[in-house]
Parts: C-alpha cells; structure tokens; sequence
C-alpha cells in the first residue's frame, strides 16, 4: 500500500530507481528512453557526475542560510552566468522553487513595480487563452488552460485575456503568417484600449507555448509588433519561459529569436536540470532601479528561494551545458529530429502538423487532415498513445485540449540536449508505432 498522494487516485505508477543519461529505469529493471525530459526539464540528461559532485560538495560547505540575512555564492555566480546569457539589459535574478512561484513573483514584480512608478491603478495583467503559467492559484488565474482551471474556477480572480497567436488553428483561409502575426498581436491592443491603459500593468505570454497546445511557435512579427503595443501604452511585457527557455529552443532565451527583450522572463525547467527544484524571475535593469529609486523593497519572498544547493545544481547544470557546447547540439539534434518525424509522419493520414523548435516539438493528431478536426475529446487519443508509448520503454508528454482546452490532441517531444542521433531514429519509430498502435485499437 502507498501513502503517496499520487497524481492518479486509480493507481499506482511503477517506482524509478535509477537513471543514466537519457534513460529510467524502474525496479523490475525495465529501461524507458526519456523522449520528453520529464516534462521539457531534464536539458542535460540524468545523473551527470559533474553535477551530482556540485551538489555533494555545495550540501557540505552550506546547506541553507535564509535570504533575510545572507546572499550566497552559489546563487551570485549564477545569477551573473543569467544575466550575461540573456543579455539585453538584464540585469537581475530572484531565485525562487518552482515556475509556478517564478509565474507569481513575475506578477507581483510586475504590480508593485507600477506602484513605485506611481502608476497604483495599473493592475490588470493580460494574457493569452490557451496558454499555460501554472498551477498555484495566481498563476492558474492567468492561464488559458481550462482543465487545469475548471475545478478551481470560483477561487479565481477575473481574468483578461486575448486569443492565442497559433497560426496552425487559428489563421483565415490565404491569410499569411505574417500578416496573422500582426492581427493577433493588435488584439492586444484592442483588450488595452478596452480596459483602459491606466489600469494594465503587464502582458503575460509563453514564447513559443508548451504543455497547452504542444511546441506552438509565434508567427512572424507577432512579438515584435507586442514589444511596441507594449511601450506605446507603458505596460510590462512578461515572456513566460519556463519550459522553452534556457536554451531548449535555441538560444538561452527564446525570445531572442523574435528580436525582442521582455521586461521580466520567467525560468525554472531547464535551469536546474531536474537535479533540485528551483526557477527564477529575470528583469530588467529599469524595472529593478523602478524599486532600489522607490520603496527600496520587494514586497515578496519564499522561505527556499536562493536556496543554495539548488543554485550550485543549477549552476552545474549551466556549466555542463557551456562545456559540451550543447547549444549548438539543440540546433543540430533539433533539426534531426525534424527530419525523423517528417519521414515517418508527414504523410500520415492523422497527423495534422509537426512543429517546434530547438528541442520542444509536437505532434497534433486529426481525425482528418483535410478539415484538421480532431478526435472526439472522450477519445483520449493522446493519453492512449502516451501510455502505449511507455509500455513499449519510450516517454513521451501526451496532450490534450490542443484547440480549446477540450478538443484536440497533441503529443510534446523535449528530449535532453544531449540526445544522439540513433535515439532520435528510436523516437520517431517509437511514436510511429504508438500512434498506429492507438488507432488500430479505437479502430479509427
């Protein structure tokens, strides 16, 4: 019997002992090619000795001092690598546990930043439907994913949001991704004038979108044309970065591929690595002096934040992303693994598109390629090819809701940086069969 309070209440999953490299292994002694990290976190693959021997050696010398009163080297030097990685004016980090608590100072940041401007009534923070910023309550409030927010929706604030840029869905017949980038960004806009712009104070959106609707890129221009929505009416932009950056699209920051600077970037996934839980609020030089030139404090803290150990794992994680050059491999192995799922599933009868970038990629199954409608939700098209997935040794991150949060389903790849190009093959075949596997089973 298990006294864990586990995600299912209908069973019990089997218990991973081991890991090495880009697999798990559970104590039958059965080996699973970890296809998704997780959920897009491990970056450098599992177990890497470089890291495990930062973490012995940071528990050792310090294993906690609270904020309150001490800075630590560990959270400094990193703070320093952040900062120089992201560059453009960056140029401060609030270490916190988790990327929902990144999500939520990210907004009070963004708040109380205003108020030191003396811009009290700005308020309302903006973002997209179906998006995804997590799960703590403040973070639930802003997201778009309405599974996750239906059970709790009477202890959720009001929300503002405007539509998703997701050209595959979304997009008029003819029209150009660029010229949609731009329709779907003056949305933005629109919500602003509507609530009034003395009452915004930030936009709230994922760079390229995650878990919700699976590896959904910006169209061209889009947040080129929001940085100027933004500056023109003085309200915040706030790139959610948790799952696609640091690295896993390319860059440190995914937004560096849209020619933009955020004002705030919230991180965590890839920052650690999975070794310990820990994320991080980046800022901006202006928005940091708005409250070293104010109140001279940030109404906000968590007990764990800047923990120490979980600073030296993730500066180890950076560090072993530095030393074997596995920016350059996300590229590399990014576009490989493009390849392996356009060979084998381009031309299947319900696949609807493959996209993504760097190393975050997503399959959307249809029930027909012609009209892109999808299976019916009850289906559970996704779970099922997730589950036969594993059954086979592969992970994948099955989802589903992809359209709307009801409708669609979506299968997310985020494997380790360090993937090989035969795991790549092993992936894609697996996928193939698992997908194939699933509808001979429902019968189409």
């Amino acid at each position: 019997m298990s006294h864990v309070f586990h995600r299912s209440a209908l069973s019990v999953p089997p218990s991973a002992i081991a890991a090495d490299g880009n697999y798990i292994f559970d104590a039958s002694g059965r080996r699973y090619l970890d296809a998704s990290g997780g959920a897009a976190v491990s970056c450098i693959g599992h177990c890497d000795p470089r890291v495990v021997a930062a973490v012995s050696q940071q528990i050792a010398r310090l294993d906690y001092a609270h904020t309150g009163a001490f800075t630590n080297e560990p959270a400094e030097v990193l703070a320093t690598h952040i900062c120089e990685a992201a560059g453009e004016g960056m140029a401060r980090v609030y270490f916190v546990g988790s990327g929902s608590e990144a999500v939520e100072t990210a907004i009070k940041m963004a708040r109380q930043c205003q108020i030191e401007r003396g811009q009290s009534d700005r308020h309302v923070v903006i973002s997209r439907r179906q998006s995804y910023h997590g799960n703590t309550l403040g973070a639930l409030a802003r997201s778009g994913s309405e599974a996750r927010r239906s059970p709790y929706a009477p202890l959720l604030p009001e929300r503002a949001q405007i539509a998703p840029c997701f050209y595959y869905r979304y997009a008029e017949p003819g029209e150009t991704p660029e010229a949609y980038g731009r329709r779907a960004a003056d949305a933005l806009e629109a919500e602003i004038l509507r609530l009034g712009p003395e009452n915004i104070a930030a936009f709230l959106a994922e760079t390229v979108v995650g878990a919700t609707s699976g590896a959904v890129a910006p169209a061209p221009g889009y947040f080129k044309r929001i940085r100027e929505i933004c500056d023109r009416y003085g309200v915040l932009l706030i790139c959610d970065e948790v799952m696609c950056g640091v690295h896993r699209t390319g860059p440190f920051l995914a937004c560096t591929d849209e020619g933009v600077s955020p004002d705030i970037v919230t991180l965590a996934k890839g920052l650690g690595g999975g070794y310990l839980p820990i994320g991080a609020v980046v800022c901006r030089a202006e928005v940091y002096d708005s409250f070293a030139t104010g109140s001279g404090a940030f109404i906000h803290g968590h007990t764990y934040m800047a923990h120490p150990v979980a600073c030296a794992a993730a500066l180890a994680v950076q560090r072993v992303i530095v030393e074997d050059g596995l920016q350059a491999r996300v590229a590399a192995r990014g576009a490989e693994l493009d390849a392996a799922l356009r060979e084998r599933l381009s031309q299947h009868p319900h696949v609807g598109d493959i996209r993504g970038r760097g190393l975050l990629y997503a399959v959307e199954l249809v029930a027909d390629r012609e009209t892109a409608s999808p299976f019916p939700a009850a289906r559970k098209l996704a779970t099922d090819i997730g589950a036969r997935a594993k059954a086979q040794g592969l992970l994948v991150y099955p989802g589903s809701g992809t359209i709307d949060g009801t409708h669609g389903d979506h299968i997310l790849l985020a494997p380790a940086y360090s993937i090989g190009e035969q795991e790549i093959e092993l992936i894609a075949d697996g996928l193939l069969s698992s997908i194939d596997a699933a509808l001979a089973g429902s019968g189409r």
